[in-house]
């Protein structure tokens, strides 16, 4: 890859790769370094990247990186269980049917959550999910279609939106 290619995958893929690291991890600026650690990351071997598959590189890296700062998190903040328990609130006391989607989305297993937050919010194929998170793509089917499931039962009614 070029470094024009590079600063055109950049211009492309940049917000996309934010969006979705940021409806996983919900805070800003850890989106924002993960994002430009996977573009460091992608930086330091453009040179055996093909930019045809700079999109499907760049994802990947990025949601390793993303689950590693994840683990490394649950590590340290294994002596803050309280924070968790302060945050849960029922889904019966939310008004507004984005609130309850994002509580849904956010009660799933981190699979189902990207292969899902990949599929719906950012559209890809499910070739495409697979490459990123190195799954097979009936693995994604599958776990598409146990996360709108599991959606469908926990957001349940219009009753509980309304």
């Amino acid at each position: 890859m070029t470094t024009a290619e590079y600063n055109s995958c950049a211009d492309i893929y940049s917000d996309g790769v934010f969006r979705f690291i940021l409806k996983n991890i919900k805070d800003r600026d850890t989106a924002q370094d993960i994002v430009q650690e996977s573009f460091v990351r992608m930086w330091e071997r453009v040179k055996d990247i093909a930019f045809e598959k700079a999109k499907s590189y760049l994802f990947t890296t990025a949601y390793h990186t993303m689950i590693d700062h994840i683990r490394k998190n649950q590590r340290l903040s294994s002596m803050e269980d309280g924070y968790l328990e302060t945050h849960d609130e029922s889904p019966g006391t939310y008004n507004d049917l984005k609130e309850v989607i994002n509580e849904a989305v956010a009660k799933l297993p981190e699979i189902q959550r990207s292969v899902v937050m990949l599929r719906d919010y950012e559209g890809y194929s499910y070739e495409e999910i697979g490459e990123i998170l190195n799954l097979s793509e009936s693995q994604v089917k599958v776990y598409i279609f146990r996360a709108r499931t599991f959606l469908k039962q926990y957001i349940g009614s219009l009753d509980l939106v309304l």
